[in-house]
Formats: structure tokens, sequence, C-alpha cells
């Protein structure tokens, strides 16, 4: 949009609408730890086991509500094998795919901010 445009229409025409779709954004992966099982999860499907070790800090307690919030939004499928013991694989849907590049652009943000500090 050229810059007389936004002095006509105002700045509000372009940035009422990203910030509302921001916002939205982080009402479903937003928190302390959606995003770190989702980036996991880009890798290759895991066991709740897995999730659990590789999500430093997070509880199996908060884990499981995680999982469901994020079953519920359809970014991720729980699947359970026909295995003694039985075993449950979560993994990200096609829908939850499209998430991998936000993940990957916020990994090289975070590597690139370590390193200036």
């Amino acid at each position: 949009m050229e810059e007389k445009e936004l002095k006509v229409k105002g700045i509000h025409h372009v940035c009422k609408p990203t910030i509302q779709a921001i916002h939205d954004t982080l009402d479903v992966i937003g928190g302390k730890w959606k995003i770190s099982i989702i980036g996991c999860l880009t890798f290759q499907p895991m066991r709740f086991s897995e999730l659990l070790r590789e999500v430093n800090g997070i509880s199996g307690k908060m884990l499981s509500r995680e999982l469901k919030d994020l079953e519920l939004n359809q970014l991720v499928k729980r699947t359970i094998l026909d295995t003694q013991p039985i075993t449950v694989l979560y993994q990200l849907t096609p829908y939850g795919e499209t998430l991998k590049n936000l993940t990957i652009n916020i990994a090289e943000w975070g590597f690139k901010h370590r390193k200036k500090l």
C-alpha cells in the first residue's frame, strides 16, 4: 500500500486486521509450551513420554492439557497403537504442518538473538 493511501485511509485500516490475526494465532498456539510441542512434532511423531523428555520443564499434567488443546484445534492427531502395552502416538495433522515454517523462523530468530546477546 502506498504512503499516500495510508494517510488517506489511516494506518488502522492495515494495522487493526493484522493485529487481530496475530491475536487469533496466539490464542491457538500461545503460552509457554504449545510452540515447543509443535516444534518437537515437526521432526517426527512422538509418544507422550518422548515429548515429556524433550519439552524441558513441562509436567505430565500440563503436557496432557496442551496436547488436548492442540488436538481440539486440529493441529495434533492422537493415535492409539495396538501394542502391548498400548502406545499413544502424537503427530502433526496436515493443518498442523502448516506451522512448520513458523517454528523454523522462530528457532532461527532465537539462534540469532542468543548470539547477539
